[in-house]
């Protein structure tokens, strides 16, 4: 017996459709049609998930950070040192995310998409204070398994490591040969001490006056 899909692995499949007209024919260019022919289904049934590209754009970023959120939460789960979850980070496999999670540059392309239309930034703006609160929560993790005080307030930090993600995601954009894919988990691991990640220094009698090990 033929089933029909759920209405999860519907959103699923024009999920993944969408990210590849996307990125064949440019979000502006992409319709409703193409992206429907792309996913196996009709345009109608493109319609009673979806009332326009813009809702459907929308509804790729929500679930992009529920799938983001999800997944840094279960590596906190299991790595609660700082240096062990940034390499955790490092090694997650992206393929096995949303396709968003997968094409970053395609998630800020997205982002910028959106943001053109006023009324559609408050939107963006609860996807932003769910990444934030997010990496804050995963500060103040780390923080307290490594026995560190908070040397900067959690939140303001959350702040400025999104904000350096998306540079780099942009930059990327626009500069593929000098900024690596990893390039934001390689700034990172560099501010760790800077911002509070990093391990207490661990110093013996005969290392007094030197500075301690770096990640």
């Amino acid at each position: 017996m033929r089933t029909r899909p759920t209405r999860d692995a519907t959103r699923e499949r024009l999920f993944e459709a969408a990210a590849r007209v996307f990125n064949e024919r440019g979000i502006g260019a992409a319709s409703i049609e193409a992206i429907a022919v792309a996913a196996g289904f009709t345009r109608g049934a493109v319609y009673s998930n979806f009332a326009s590209k813009d809702e459907l754009i929308i509804a790729m970023l929500a679930d992009h950070v529920e799938r983001s959120v999800r997944h840094h939460l279960d590596l906190l789960a299991r790595h609660r040192d700082p240096a062990d979850f940034v390499a955790a980070l490092r090694a997650s496999d992206r393929n096995r995310q949303d396709p968003l999670g997968r094409a970053p540059l395609l998630h800020i392309e997205l982002i910028l998409y959106v943001a053109r239309a006023e009324k559609r930034r408050p939107e963006l703006a609860k996807r932003l204070r769910a990444r934030r609160s997010l990496i804050t929560e995963i500060i103040t993790a780390t923080n307290r398994a490594a026995g560190r005080g908070q040397t900067v307030d959690p939140a303001w930090s959350g702040a400025m490591l999104l904000a350096l993600e998306d540079g780099f995601r942009l930059h990327r954009l626009i500069d593929p040969d000098t900024t690596p894919a990893d390039s934001f988990v390689r700034a990172v691991t560099e501010l760790q001490r800077l911002i509070g990640l990093g391990r207490p220094s661990r110093r013996s009698k005969d290392d007094e006056g030197v500075s301690g090990q770096r990640l």
